[in-house]
């Protein structure tokens, strides 16, 4: 594929390793005769590495042999986590920076989007939004509601983010899995 047809999203070939691209600009030659300038920022799928490159728009880009699968984390094995392609029934054994980011948000038999690269795992993409259950709170606080006030919760998988004073444990909520942050009640 051509410079010019990079879209945010996509995942291609840099210096051996898959990039997802993050952000594509173009600048127009102010001399005729020039070309095109694509500017890329790109995040390496393995080292997590933010980049930003400059690309003419005739240059060639290769497109990594990366897949978006449907999957399911099926438990936590230590500091790791164990998932299953819900086509091929393969599992993967997840660890690392890859689990840590979402582990939170997971719950056995979760699904969620598996990204495979030469058939390793190399991200994973919770549902945007995910029911999870208040474990711990203070208690809700009556008529205090001059402003908006917030307390921590702890959910049932261990993360810990800031809930309405109204919020009691054993209710379930929805949180963002982008920003660890309370949506609304389940």
């Amino acid at each position: 594929m051509n410079a010019s047809d990079l879209k945010r999203g996509l995942v291609i070939q840099f210096n051996n390793a898959p990039c997802t691209i993050l952000d594509v600009s173009s600048q127009s030659p102010t001399a005729r005769g020039g070309n095109t300038l694509i500017k890329a920022k790109f995040r390496n799928l393995r080292t997590g590495q933010v980049l930003n490159e400059t690309f003419k728009s005739g240059d060639r880009i290769d497109e990594a042999d990366f897949a978006r699968r449907k999957g399911q984390f099926l438990y936590a094995d230590g500091d790791q986590g164990v998932f299953m392609d819900l086509e091929s029934y393969e599992q993967f054994e997840v660890g690392g920076d890859i689990y840590d980011t979402v582990k939170g948000y997971l719950l056995d038999g979760t699904e969620l989007t598996l990204g495979v690269y030469n058939e390793q795992v190399v991200t994973l993409e919770p549902a945007m939004v995910v029911e999870l259950l208040v474990s711990e709170t203070a208690p809700a606080i009556k008529n205090a509601t001059a402003q908006a006030q917030t307390k921590e919760a702890v959910l049932e998988t261990g993360i810990k983010l800031q809930v309405p004073a109204y919020l009691e444990a054993g209710e379930r909520i929805k949180v963002d899995t982008r920003e660890c942050r309370f949506v609304s009640r389940a």
